[in-house]
């Protein structure tokens, strides 16, 4: 056997001998304990803050900072809120992305609400902007969206994409204020507590029109519906494509999910049939059209909680929830998006990786930075 061979056999052995090794250390990194037991919570990010919007039966909302690892109260929804499977989405101000200050709108819940809020950071100034107050359009007249769902806002800000019971899609936009467009989903699952995410963002599932308008892709899975659904903007209408369900997500919901470039992540959940709490990971590619089940897991079983990515450190954060036992948790935790995606190892973590297997292979040319990149 010559010298070449016997080294890709040791680098193989070592590599698996990592790989077994890697499996007993559980992949998620538990944070500083949630302030009060959430469950059904909305999150959005803004620069350093994970911002901890509610939950059910819970008014409060929170800033997390993720170099302190602290919490910091921002303030209550009104008292005549409840908050019972409503969303939070942030307005992304692409002409401002390094602006201290950002706007929150909020929907649903049991009376169906519709707010909005002039963020401000916590952490650096003494301020009276973050106050949930009605939402209004430019003649200061109230809207109602009252029943919202799950949302999504595309990047280019103007459009808001609705979901709600019992199989219904709207169109909102944010610059009129107007609904443009109802619809209805081929699907005989109620909608509610269920996965819908943008494949828009950055640019993917996203083309123009011949009227600089843009076509959208979003994704929807509940039990075992799944569904592409495409909307062209240009002529106002909706098309969906049936997707696979892989069958323990058929059976589960009120999981946590992620939309992360080209694959959708799923975290637990709650099997109605049995009524069992999960906590498996799931990964839905989009590109291969493909399930993958991952060996690591959550470190216990775990439904109703929110996950969320940091883009700022490819971390998916989760918050909150309720476990086997029906008690909700004071859970915060995080984990790399390497474990379900290798391709999203850190430039730091690439070149940790490389710089051992030069060593271990010998390699005594020179080598350069462009090597790391290919």
């Amino acid at each position: 056997m010559d010298n070449q061979t016997t080294t890709q056999n040791s680098l193989e052995r070592e590599t698996e001998q990592l790989t077994q090794n890697q499996r007993l250390i559980t992949p998620f990194q538990t944070l500083e304990e949630l302030p009060i037991p959430l469950s059904y919570s909305q999150c959005v990010w803004h620069k350093h803050e994970l911002i901890i919007c509610g939950g059910k039966n819970e008014r409060v909302c929170y800033s997390y900072h993720t170099i302190k690892n602290e919490y910091e109260y921002i303030c209550d929804y009104p008292s005549d809120v409840k908050l019972d499977g409503h969303c939070v989405v942030k307005l992304v101000d692409n002409k401002n992305k390094d602006s201290n200050q950002t706007t929150l709108l909020s929907f649903g819940g049991k009376y169906k609400h519709t707010l909005v809020m002039k963020y401000v950071s916590v952490w650096n100034e003494l301020n009276n902007y973050n106050e949930w107050i009605p939402f209004t359009d430019n003649h200061n007249n109230p809207l109602s969206l009252k029943e919202v769902k799950i949302t999504t806002i595309k990047d280019n800000n103007n459009l808001l994409f609705i979901t709600y019971r019992s199989n219904n899609i709207s169109v909102f936009d944010l610059n009129t204020f107007q609904f443009i467009k109802h619809d209805t989903l081929p699907t005989n699952n109620n909608l509610y507590f269920h996965c819908f995410v943008s494949n828009s963002e950055n640019g993917q599932g996203q083309e123009m029109t011949g009227k600089n308008k843009q076509k959208y892709q979003m994704l929807l899975f509940k039990y075992a519906t799944g569904l592409l659904i495409e909307y062209d903007e240009d002529n106002n209408t909706f098309q969906c494509h049936q997707l696979p369900v892989c069958e323990n997500v058929a059976l589960s919901y009120k999981y946590a999910y992620v939309f992360i470039n080209d694959f959708v992540l799923f975290f637990g959940g709650w099997n109605m049939n049995t009524s069992s709490v999960s906590k498996s990971l799931h990964k839905y590619s989009i590109r291969e059209n493909k399930w993958t089940t991952f060996e690591n897991t959550l470190p216990s079983p775990l439904r109703d909680c929110v996950a969320i990515l940091s883009e700022e450190d490819n971390h998916i954060h989760i918050i909150g929830g309720n476990n086997d036992k029906g008690i909700t948790v004071l859970t915060h935790m995080k984990t790399k998006v390497h474990i379900c995606d290798p391709s999203q190892l850190s430039t730091n973590e690439m070149k940790f990786i490389i710089e051992y297997w030069i060593r271990i292979l010998k390699i005594k040319l020179g080598w350069i930075n462009d090597f790391n990149k290919i």
